[in-house]
């Protein structure tokens, strides 16, 4: 039987990858969509070819026909919509970031626990191939001890001063109450704290932050920077913004006997290659771009993790530990402190 999909929300985001996506995907079927506006929502489902619209999420939650929803609602929604769908006993699939407060990011996870439903965030990098395999790379000790990594995603204009506004359906994006305190942290930032917890399989301990936001007068951030600690000792830098045009959006990890370098692989569409080099592994991959297949890749997961009572590949889990980590990267861009991660045990 075809897994029956609902999108909570249907702003730019479903609107470009998350209902094609769902339209790409072996087994899929894009049963519902929910928006506020009940025009928008009946244009969306028109669009995307959805069997029904909805303007209630409580009547698309109550559509037998859905078994999982893709929660596409601005970022302080995401809690309660999941704690919703769970106790209809509907799967969940949060985009990123999972939650802006520690207290609803756990608040998802009990709820999906109790239901016994599958809990999954947004992270598609973990997708990639090329980043699968730097992770098995590292997993067999290629590159000896890994001492330092760094990512960036970044973009923007050349000659622009400032990111121009968002507006209409991106229109939350310039809220600090709906986006969670951080505009580039909790857009790409996160992403990227994501795929460095992926491939070390390591936690986070300790972060400090510089960012040109987070005041009173700029509460938003266009652009930061961010160091970690992790567990094992190996430290990282994480960059992002909406001021970087020309952004390279590389990845690299080092190791005491080599290192992986990730060209272009931080994105939205599968791209760029992998370059791996030590003592005794030499190899390059080229992916060629592909826009849809990284968020196909993880529909595609969690509608088998679903079918196989396993962990998809980013889960509730993960969600809640990056969720754990940007609160401290904001807080340390707040207050100048290196602020030290307590992992809640849930």
């Amino acid at each position: 039987m075809p897994f029956g999909w609902g999108i909570i929300s249907t702003g730019l985001h479903p609107e470009n990858k998350i209902a094609p996506a769902i339209n790409a995907t072996s087994g899929a079927n894009l049963v519902a969509v929910y928006s506020r506006d009940k025009e928008q929502a009946h244009s969306f489902a028109e669009k995307h070819g959805a069997l029904a619209a909805y303007a209630s999420i409580d009547e698309l939650l109550q559509d037998n026909r859905v078994d999982g929803v893709f929660i596409c609602s601005p970022n302080s929604l995401h809690s309660e919509h999941a704690v919703q769908a769970a106790q209809k006993g509907k799967h969940v699939l949060s985009e990123k970031p999972m939650a802006t407060t520690l207290h609803d990011a756990i608040a998802m996870v009990k709820a999906c626990q109790d239901n016994g439903v599958t809990l999954a965030t947004g992270y598609h990098l973990r997708t990639h191939p090329g980043h699968i395999l730097a992770k098995a790379t590292i997993k067999e000790g290629a590159l000896g001890k890994i001492s330092l990594v760094q990512g960036q995603w970044g973009f923007g204009t050349r000659g622009a001063i400032m990111p121009p506004t968002r507006t209409g359906r991106r229109q939350w994006w310039e809220q600090p109450d709906l986006i969670g305190e951080a505009a580039s942290l909790m857009g790409t930032g996160v992403h990227v704290v994501d795929i460095l917890r992926f491939l070390l399989d390591d936690e986070i301990t300790e972060v400090a932050t510089l960012t040109d936001g987070q005041t009173e007068t700029n509460p938003l951030e266009r652009t930061a920077t961010v160091i970690l600690r992790f567990r094992s000792g190996t430290l990282a830098t994480v960059c992002c913004g909406r001021l970087i045009p020309d952004s390279k959006n590389d990845l690299a990890i080092y190791g005491t006997t080599g290192r992986i370098v990730g060209r272009a692989t931080l994105w939205e569409a599968r791209q760029g290659r992998v370059e791996i080099l030590s003592d005794t592994v030499n190899q390059t991959e080229i992916y060629p771009s592909n826009y849809l297949a990284n968020f196909v890749a993880e529909i595609q997961d969690f509608q088998e993790s679903v079918q196989e009572g396993r962990d998809p590949v980013a889960s509730g889990i993960d969600g809640l530990r990056v969720v754990e980590a940007t609160l401290a990267m904001i807080e340390s861009a707040t207050t100048g402190r290196t602020i030290k991660i307590n992992p809640v045990a849930i």
